[in-house]
């Protein structure tokens, strides 16, 4: 079977619940009882909703018996009962995807379970398993969820490291009450500056569904106060470069690495910052990204200080700044390695 037949039978999706098995820290906020305006920073938060549990990525092998093609699908909860899937031929973004052909299907949920309908084919999933059939009702083979880790979760910061927060409290940052239950919130300022370091993060966004673009768990990653690395739950978005993992409005990614809303995970980057002769600037700042593991920025110019900066551009040396968008995202083991 070719793969643009392959590709067509995902335009008919047919879902049923599974369980959603993320690990967060608990920090309470207030939610509804149903998704519409649901804002969930934990777990037992965000499972009053029940298109929580549909939500999701999923892997597995489909085709006949002489063909058969790994594949990622990643499940997008959108708020009472609507969802978004989004197949890729290869494997999920970052694990196979050839980052060009993908299919992207719109349904709804009744009752536990999610329809995405079509002519072309359909699958289920129950229990954490995806049937996928072709037109003809033939099965192609199945799918199942994954809950992917980023590398560098946990990473320990080396000898020598500035801490600047290692869940003990908030000391370092100009507002120390933004630590409560070993995490940070967004809103925050180192109180130390820095000129180029090598800097690792962990970050969770907020079950947000029913939010949409950059209302979604906004908030942002500033080097120096002066170049973001968006934060954004862009889970199942196309990456862009005011979604997660864009130096906003400089470049976009080169692959969408945003996990599914309530899972950490990590940001890595190495900053090298602007070079100034007296207040004339001779060289820009670059950066290399990583997210979850995955190089999405490699070495790219900064021309100048994103939007929204606090800090403009100059030769002196600048804070790590975290934004607060007023969506709630929590942060972990934050760390830099100055570079002399």
């Amino acid at each position: 079977m070719r793969l643009f037949s392959r590709s067509a039978i995902l335009l008919g999706l047919s879902l049923c619940a599974s369980s959603a098995l993320f690990v967060a820290n608990r920090l309470s906020v207030a939610t509804a009882a149903d998704s519409k305006g649901i804002v969930a920073i934990t777990i037992e938060e965000a499972k009053k909703d029940p298109d929580f549990a549909i939500q999701g990525e999923y892997e597995g092998d489909l085709g006949g018996q002489d063909e058969k093609q790994k594949w990622g699908l990643q499940i997008i909860a959108q708020g009472d009962g609507k969802f978004r899937a989004v197949a890729y031929p290869g494997g999920l973004p970052g694990a196979g995807w050839d980052k060009e052909k993908k299919i992207q299907v719109d349904g709804t949920a009744k009752d536990g379970v999610a329809t995405f309908n079509g002519e072309q084919g359909s699958a289920t999933i129950k229990d954490g398993v995806a049937k996928i059939t072709s037109p003809d009702g033939n099965p192609l083979g199945e799918m199942k969820k994954v809950e992917r880790k980023s590398p560098t979760i946990g990473k320990k910061a080396p000898d020598g490291a500035v801490v600047l927060f290692d869940g003990k409290n908030g000391d370092a940052f100009t507002d120390p009450k933004k630590f409560a239950d070993g995490l940070m919130s967004q809103g925050i300022t180192s109180k130390q500056k820095f000129g180029d370091f090598s800097l690792h993060m962990e970050f969770l966004l907020s079950y947000m569904p029913a939010a949409r673009g950059q209302g979604r768990a906004n908030s942002g990653c500033y080097m120096q106060g002066r170049y973001e690395v968006q934060i954004l739950d862009s889970f199942g978005l196309s990456g862009e470069n005011n979604e997660c993992g864009g130096i906003y409005t400089i470049a976009k990614p080169s692959v969408n690495m945003c996990l599914p809303p309530l899972a950490w995970q990590t940001y890595d980057v190495d900053y090298t910052a602007a070079k100034y002769d007296g207040d004339k600037k001779t060289a820009n700042a670059k950066m290399t990204v990583r997210h979850n593991g995955i190089v999405i920025h490699e070495n790219v110019e900064l021309p100048k200080a994103t939007t929204a900066a606090p800090v403009a551009e100059g030769p002196e040396t600048g804070p790590i700044y975290i934004q607060d968008h007023g969506n709630p995202i929590r942060f972990r083991n934050i760390w830099l390695v100055e570079k002399k």
